[in-house]
């Protein structure tokens, strides 16, 4: 936080309001805003209420039209206040959006926007990426990301508490993917602002804890969203994600996180049903068309082998399309 508060003071504008959740940090950084954004809104959670929670409680908060989540480890690059905003000052349709999240001092990309599996694995699209090989592209991404990063994103504030923010029980990851997805749901676009730069301080490596919580929030994310159709035709293939895990669990040793994500997930599952029902009630499009932005391509750089065989690859493509030719454009 102390490189974040700097670069976005610079670049508030008279009206911007900054909200800062302090999930009862022990590292002075209630103390820095004070001493750095002495006119932003300081927010003392008294307890961790992990990143769901602090942004919620951020959101009811605010009072603008539109918020902009950042991450506390972001910073902005020069211009990245005018191009964040552009997508709404432009009426360009889309219900949500993200700036483009570069890593190392801007040297390679962190995320042009989030890629979803349609076993529920997602990641961030171009990781790792140089940054050159985007160098011409500039202003909003004609392509629309399968979610948009929590490290920069924008969304209207009455949208964002109409769909009930950010699912707080997941506690870390898988929430923008999950509020991606339900935006989605409701017909929503969503979009990337190549020209609204951040740097986040990005490391994927955090212990095998985090593994527990992304394989919860994935299984959490697929009951809540998936529609019935897709639900049914992808759960072969979601068994054997399972079955598949268990050994790349052993050997990366986070088989017990593994574990504890099922039981999570089992002891869930009676609020799950009851939030799916009402995010499916609020469902505007059909099953096909929810399923055409998941992909069928395990490719991100973090997958391992996983990510590079043909034979693994050919075979996902392959279910994939007979799913899509059922699906069909129908509501199911």
């Amino acid at each position: 936080m102390g490189s974040s508060l700097p670069s976005l003071m610079a670049q508030l504008r008279d009206g911007d309001e900054l909200v800062v959740v302090d999930n009862e940090s022990a590292d002075g950084s209630a103390d820095a805003v004070r001493e750095v954004a002495r006119g932003a809104t300081l927010i003392e959670s008294g307890a961790n209420l992990g990143y769901g929670g602090g942004c919620n409680r951020g959101a009811e908060a605010a009072s603008g039209e539109l918020l902009c989540f950042l991450n506390p480890d972001a910073v902005v690059q020069e211009g990245w206040r005018d191009a964040i905003e552009a997508p709404h000052a432009d009426g360009r349709g889309r219900v949500a959006w993200q700036g483009l999240v570069t890593a190392e001092g801007g040297r390679i990309v962190n995320t042009r926007g989030g890629v979803v599996h349609f076993t529920g694995i997602a990641w961030a699209g171009g990781a790792g990426e140089p940054v050159e090989d985007w160098s011409g592209w500039t202003g909003y991404a004609p392509i629309q990301p399968g979610f948009v990063s929590g490290a920069c994103l924008v969304v209207a504030r009455q949208t964002f508490l109409d769909l009930g923010g950010f699912s707080e029980p997941f506690f870390l990851y898988q929430e923008d993917v999950d509020l991606s997805l339900r935006i989605r749901l409701r017909g929503g676009e969503l979009g990337v602002e190549a020209d609204a730069n951040v740097d986040h301080d990005y490391e994927f490596e955090k212990g095998p804890a985090k593994w527990r919580y992304l394989e919860r929030n994935r299984w959490a994310t697929i009951v809540r969203t998936y529609p019935p159709g897709l639900l049914l035709l992808v759960m072969p293939a979601l068994w054997a994600t399972e079955l598949a895990l268990v050994p790349i669990s052993i050997a990366g040793g986070w088989f017990g996180q593994k574990v504890r994500s099922w039981a999570e997930v089992i002891g869930w599952l009676p609020r799950l049903l009851r939030e799916r029902r009402s995010i499916q009630r609020e469902r505007r499009i059909g099953a096909g068309e929810f399923a055409r932005r998941l992909t069928p391509d395990l490719n991100s750089p973090y997958l391992g082998r996983a990510g590079t065989s043909r034979l693994l690859q050919g075979g996902l493509r392959l279910y994939w399309r007979a799913v899509l030719a059922l699906l069909g454009g129908g509501r199911s």
